[in-house]
């Protein structure tokens, strides 16, 4: 176990050496794990679980796209694809991977047929935080644990295949077996994380949300493209645009910032490229940073989760949300970034020539 160091904190970090396949195998063996949805987080999940020797089942509604999908995949109806309550009767952990509006409608349901002693499992802590709001209130003969990986199902389904590890979050919120820390590492390097960061609920899932509501994807969207109509606007051209705001930045150097951090991007860049960011970027942070203080304070009163079960809990969300994604997509920044995606040499000629969205939306499960 690794210990990291800095601003006065320091933190241990769970390796996959600290469990082994061993001691994974000890600590998983004998459950069965009841994967409630088959959505983003619950398919990349599943599939490593799997793939890890990990005895799992499905539990989702009978003949919709979910089932149809798990189906694909090669879970079998009747003997690791079952309906939702049976799914949960199985299960000895149950993995709540809903939406958080799902995990609200379904709660009685899951409540309702949970073992004595069964690891009620998270990747979010929105419906236990805000549980006023949910109304998911575990009972009190179940451990309540949290794996949160840091990015989509779907990378870390990928980064599981390539033999790498996603960076994923670890909490228990109630230990009535005594073993829920252990369960809980070991369903977190079981579902492909490669460390483990412990952390609480809370601070889980108002990070979480604070991070996707800024530079995660709200705020870095914001900003391209303010930067890209400017562009426009001082007659550049579309592809001059997109390059400039967006291809670069995700081609070449927020690579280079994953690979080693800032410094090394602007060591790595041109000495005019140097000055200028940091010339500017303190302009940017005394813009931002009040935003950034107003969206914390909205996310840990509880707005933005009245916002989000209000709206994701719509008859009409789907077709809402279609909407909205295919003004993005069908807007002229999004619609030359498919043209300029489709140039590079990796990827000619894969691309279809809309940029439209796909016509179902897979909101994520933990999202």
């Amino acid at each position: 176990m690794k210990t990291i160091r800095v601003g006065g904190v320091t933190e241990k970090v769970i390796e996959r050496s600290d469990m082994p396949p061993a001691k994974l195998k000890k600590v998983l063996g004998k459950e069965t794990v009841a994967v409630i949805g088959y959505g983003v987080q619950g398919r990349g999940q599943s599939l490593n679980l799997r793939d890890n020797g990990v005895k799992v089942v499905i539990g989702t509604r009978k003949g919709g796209e979910s089932w149809k999908l798990a189906q694909k995949d090669g879970w079998k109806p009747g003997k690791t694809l079952f309906d939702i309550p049976e799914a949960v009767r199985k299960g000895t952990v149950v993995q709540y991977l809903l939406s958080d509006a799902g995990q609200k409608t379904q709660w009685p349901v899951i409540r309702d047929n949970l073992k004595e002693g069964a690891a009620l499992y998270f990747s979010h802590g929105f419906s236990i935080v805000f549980s006023e709001q949910t109304t998911v209130a575990p009972p009190q003969n179940v451990d309540v644990i949290l794996v949160a990986p840091k990015g989509s199902g779907t990378t870390v389904r990928r980064l599981f295949l390539e033999g790498r590890g996603i960076n994923s979050s670890f909490a228990v919120h109630q230990d009535f077996t005594g073993h829920a820390r252990e369960r809980a590492i070991a369903l977190g390097i079981a579902i492909g994380s490669g460390y483990l960061f412990e952390t609480t609920f809370e601070k889980e899932v108002v990070s979480d949300l604070t991070g996707e509501r800024g530079v995660l994807m709200g705020a870095i969207y914001g900003l391209w493209l303010a930067q890209y109509e400017v562009l426009r606007e001082r007659g550049h051209s579309p592809s001059e645009a997109f390059n400039e705001t967006v291809e670069e930045a995700t081609q070449s150097l927020y690579p280079l910032i994953g690979e080693n951090g800032m410094d090394w991007m602007y060591a790595n860049c041109s000495t005019t490229a140097q000055r200028g960011a940091l010339d500017w970027f303190k302009a940017f942070h005394d813009a931002t940073k009040p935003v950034l203080q107003d969206l914390y304070e909205s996310v840990r009163t509880g707005v933005e989760a009245k916002r989000a079960l209000e709206c994701n809990s719509k008859p009409t969300y789907r077709k809402d949300l279609d909407k909205e994604l295919k003004a993005i997509g069908e807007s002229e920044m999004w619609r030359i970034g498919a043209q300029v995606r489709q140039l590079r040499p990796e990827r000619a000629g894969t691309e279809k020539k809309s940029a439209k969205p796909r016509k179902k939306s897979k909101a994520k499960a933990r999202a």
